[in-house]
């Protein structure tokens, strides 16, 4: 379908890009993955949306939908993915086009520019928060994007934040500690008590053991590792 883009969030993935850490662009391209915008025509055996209907265009644009990844709900780890802004073109431009199967309707109580990162930083956030199950002491190791949404998210749900960040960051830690998280350092130091799940952020494979030393048990350690590895592919 044919979206009119109306904001379009900037995400760490675009710079990789830009600089060449992400080496098989499509070229020319046109980047941008955290899409808002209106529908205005759908295409071919498009129904899911009408036209002028708001939607937001994420990352994840196009999967087979037929391997055993796609039949099992786990459409990221398909091996045919292709990603908007990247082997799709994106929304840094006035219109944009997107498989409908990947976009998700608006509701009308967030702002275009607010949205936008809800497409990246909250979509990744809330599904590690879902793998995590119902850990009531939950570490984010990592205190960007992702982990700032996902802290008032958790804390709202009752639970209790554990913020880690890099050394010397006490600026990153008083932010977290704002936004309800119960206690911030170092991602070296020691929690004042054990976690029940962690979710990695920071691409770091050292803060895997790490985690691990910090949980209470082996099953938050596996929350971590699935989305670290999600996210990878």
């Amino acid at each position: 379908m044919l979206v009119s883009v109306s904001a379009c969030g900037v995400c760490r993935t675009d710079l990789h890009i830009l600089d060449g850490d992400l080496t098989e662009p499509k070229l020319p391209l046109v980047p941008g993955h955290q899409i808002v915008g209106t529908v205005v025509v759908a295409g071919k055996g498009a129904e899911r949306f009408e036209p002028g209907i708001r939607v937001g265009v994420p990352w994840l644009g196009w999967t087979c939908g037929e391997c055993r990844y796609c039949t099992s709900g786990r459409e990221n780890l398909c091996d045919r993915a292709r990603f908007t802004g990247y082997e799709i073109d994106g929304g840094y431009a006035e219109l944009a086009v997107a498989d409908e199967r990947f976009c998700f309707p608006l509701p009308d109580g967030y702002p275009d520019e607010q949205a936008a990162p809800l497409l990246c930083a909250g979509l990744i956030g809330y599904r590690a928060l879902r793998l995590v199950g119902d850990a009531d002491r939950i570490g984010l190791y990592g205190f960007g994007a992702s982990a700032h949404i996902l802290c008032q998210v958790a804390v709202h749900q009752g639970r209790r934040v554990f913020a880690f960040t890099r050394d010397g960051d006490e600026e990153g830690q008083a932010f977290a500690r704002r936004l309800g998280a119960e206690w911030a350092g170092s991602s070296n130091e020691a929690p004042p008590e054990e976690i029940d799940g962690a979710i990695v952020f920071a691409p770091v494979g050292s803060l895997m053991t790490t985690a691990l030393r910090a949980s209470a048990s082996l099953l938050g350690f596996l929350a971590v590792q699935q989305f670290f590895i999600g996210r990878l592919r």
